[in-house]
């Protein structure tokens, strides 16, 4: 399943994780900020060294991890995000397997593939790019992935283990937002926490982590939505902030708590510019905030690194 970082709609161009590619973006610098920055690249390059340690202790145990994808048609921000995620598997030593099948495709036949991957002891974990194209059913094809190969950890299955508080492979752009405010000090525990948007890629999923007895979470949160009244007061009251509602500058200064933390998750965009929820001038009233480029985005593929390789341990 694939990763989305807006609960309103996929952006139009660029990948579907909110990371741009070279000519999708025309203007890559952010203003200059007064809060910490909350940067995603260098935090994801460390998770990526660690993928890269793990993966090699699997290799020299015999096990090689295998990550796979399965694109049908030629939607071109799917396809390059897909080519990222193998680019990113070249970077830490996963072996990809990707299978790459006409938007004619057929119910059947797209569903067996999904029954090959799962049967496939070479790939410990794999993802179905979405959207599909019309006409084939997206849940039940999702529904057919074995949920311990689960790579975005979306499986219905996965979000049961994660409302159990049970083992089970995170959604990759929530597990992202955790580990993101933990690495940078942020105080969660104990906090509260405003999560605008209640989508099932990160709103819900994040809610629910959020909440749970665990470090860097064990926080009170509150769900909103851009349907709800006194959305800017509702905020306000945020120590932590994280917008996943996918309209641009949709957090302004006034709506923010002096000194809070605010996680633009949600991407949208206008022309060949990538646009956060978060209104870049929220840094002169926030404690720490993420950049419009490289926060959510890098972090969610980094997870999704991490949680291939857990699946090959679990597996041995």
């Amino acid at each position: 399943m694939a990763s989305v970082t807006s609960d309103i709609e996929t952006p139009e161009r660029g990948c579907p994780d909110g990371t741009p590619t070279a000519e999708d973006t025309e203007d890559t610098e952010d203003t200059t900020m007064t809060a910490t920055l909350l940067d995603g690249e260098l935090l994801a390059a460390k998770v990526r060294a660690e993928v890269t340690d793990r993966v090699a202790r699997l290799r020299s145990a015999g096990v090689t991890v295998g990550l796979g994808t399965i694109l049908v048609g030629d939607d071109g921000p799917s396809s390059r995000y897909v080519a990222m995620k193998h680019a990113d598997c070249d970077d830490v030593g996963i072996r990809s397997a990707h299978e790459h099948l006409p938007a004619d495709v057929s119910q059947a036949e797209l569903e067996a593939v999904v029954a090959r991957f799962n049967a496939d002891p070479g790939i410990h974990a794999f993802l179905v790019q979405l959207p599909l194209p019309a006409g084939l059913d997206e849940e039940r094809v999702l529904m057919a992935v074995d949920p311990d190969k689960d790579v975005d950890g979306l499986h219905p299955v996965n979000l049961g283990r994660l409302v159990m508080g049970a083992n089970g492979p995170l959604p990759c752009t929530p597990a992202g937002i955790v580990e993101l405010l933990h690495a940078n000090d942020v105080p969660v525990e104990g906090k509260h926490v405003v999560v605008i948007g209640r989508g099932l890629t990160i709103g819900r999923p994040l809610a629910l982590l959020l909440a749970m007895k665990r470090p860097g979470c064990n926080a009170a949160v509150t769900v909103v939505h851009t349907g709800v009244e006194d959305l800017a007061g509702l905020v306000r009251q945020g120590d932590v902030v994280v917008a996943a509602a996918g309209r641009a500058g949709l957090v302004t200064p006034d709506m923010v708590k002096p000194g809070a933390a605010v996680v633009g998750a949600g991407t949208s965009w206008e022309g060949k510019k990538l646009m956060s929820d978060v209104d870049e001038s929220v840094a002169e009233v926030a404690g720490w905030i993420t950049p419009r480029i490289g926060g959510v985005g890098p972090m969610t593929r980094a997870m999704l690194l991490r949680n291939a390789v857990r699946a090959a341990e679990r597996s041995s």
